[in-house]
């Protein structure tokens, strides 16, 4: 996309010169390394700016066509890969996963642990599609520390070397963390619905992505490889040190990116860049279609952006939970604005990523935010939130 006039979508320029001594105090003060950040309103590129550096041990700057791991922000396009075959009568929400899945129905749950093992219960009710798409199934994601987060550890369930059904053969040898439909608990659901993706359509979950979502929309950068004539484009991932300052986590050249791999996470194994991932979330924005190119209808983007989780189950998420927000499929979304204590619009939804990566889109102000960075954990730092403050802080219309 093309940088257009903001003033002519409705956005102050003066206003949005705010934002780079935001995200410059950010680096200045070593908290990450560099960052991109986009605006999209009224069907254009309003605003985008570099800052920063890729890698700050080669000393190389951020440039427009960096290559970002998106790990989370990988969940919204499989859960649109799902619903294309729930458009074509293939899929039910409402089906039980054992429909494709068999060994769904022997899944057991977990009840407490005691000298004398693991004491566990049979399922109340049966895993739905519904549940993994709003991840109330009950799975886990193996880093919370619960017993059953501990046998996801030593069963090592993300090993490269699985592909999605040996992933899922292993998974559903573990316990539930509680009954299905019964709490809001992230996980490794979205890995599950990338394997449905494969059975319903009967492709890899690779090749379904690139011939049914990312050639249609024109997303030439995006995959769960990179490779090596564009491997210098991939961002340095950083972690916050113990001492307070940034660390190498997974350069480059050593890059598990940088060699394909057998697991196609489609929770979180995407990388992509700013101009890819904008042209997905203007589809979103659009009601399914870009460019003349239709996903899936309007009606089915509404569905996939409006809560799909019970009072009781609200607010989701702990240990912070996020008040004023629902879950829809693949997606939260903001129901009340002075609840969440955030700018936006009823309505608002998006997602974020493991390295600091965060989109939403906000269809009542006809508006797309992005913020890319490579900064492990996510989001320690408010930058994101900070960004979209300055973001709505522009409209000027």
């Amino acid at each position: 996309m093309n940088l257009i006039d903001p003033e002519q979508g409705g956005l102050s320029t003066s206003r949005l010169g705010r934002i780079r001594p935001m995200v410059e105090r950010y680096i200045e003060e070593g908290k990450i390394a560099g960052a991109i950040t986009a605006i999209v309103r009224r069907g254009g590129l309003r605003y985008s700016e570099c800052f920063g550096m890729m890698d700050l041990e080669a000393n190389a700057p951020m440039r427009e066509d960096a290559l970002f791991r998106i790990y989370s922000m990988t969940k919204p396009i499989t859960s649109i890969a799902l619903l294309m075959l729930y458009e074509e009568g293939l899929i039910r929400l409402t089906d039980s996963v054992s429909r494709f899945i068999p060994a769904f129905d022997d899944l057991r749950v977990f009840r407490y642990q005691d000298s004398g093992g693991i004491h566990t219960a049979g399922l109340l009710r049966p895993i739905t599609v519904q549940d993994l798409l709003r991840h109330t199934a009950g799975l886990s994601y193996g880093f919370e520390g619960t017993p059953v987060d501990l046998m996801y550890q030593q069963v090592q369930l993300f090993r490269e070397e699985r592909t999605l059904k040996e992933f899922v053969a292993e998974l559903v040898k573990l316990p539930l963390v509680h009954q299905p439909g019964t709490a809001w608990h992230y996980s490794v659901a979205t890995d599950v619905v990338g394997h449905l993706v494969e059975l319903v359509s009967g492709m890899p979950l690779d090749r379904f992505f690139e011939e049914r979502i990312f050639r249609p929309l024109g997303m030439v950068d995006t995959g769960f490889c990179v490779p090596s004539e564009k491997l210098d484009r991939l961002t340095t991932l950083y972690n916050y040190g113990p001492e307070g300052r940034l660390v190498v986590q997974d350069a480059a050249a050593a890059s598990e990116y940088a060699r394909n791999s057998a697991f196609l996470s489609g929770g979180g194994g995407l990388v992509s860049t700013v101009a890819d991932y904008l042209r997905f979330a203007q589809m979103l924005l659009n009601g399914g279609v870009l460019d003349d190119v239709r996903l899936v209808s309007r009606k089915t983007i509404e569905l996939m952006t409006m809560n799909h989780l019970p009072p009781a189950l609200l607010p989701y998420g702990s240990p912070n939970p996020a008040t004023g927000y629902g879950f829809g499929l693949g997606v939260n979304v903001l129901m009340d604005v002075a609840q969440a204590g955030s700018v936006g619009s009823v309505g608002l939804f998006g997602w974020g990523g493991a390295a600091t990566t965060l989109f939403w889109v906000d269809p009542k102000e006809d508006m797309v935010g992005l913020w890319m960075t490579q900064l492990m954990p996510s989001f320690r730092f408010p930058v994101a939130d900070d960004f979209r403050v300055l973001m709505y802080q522009a409209i000027d219309d």
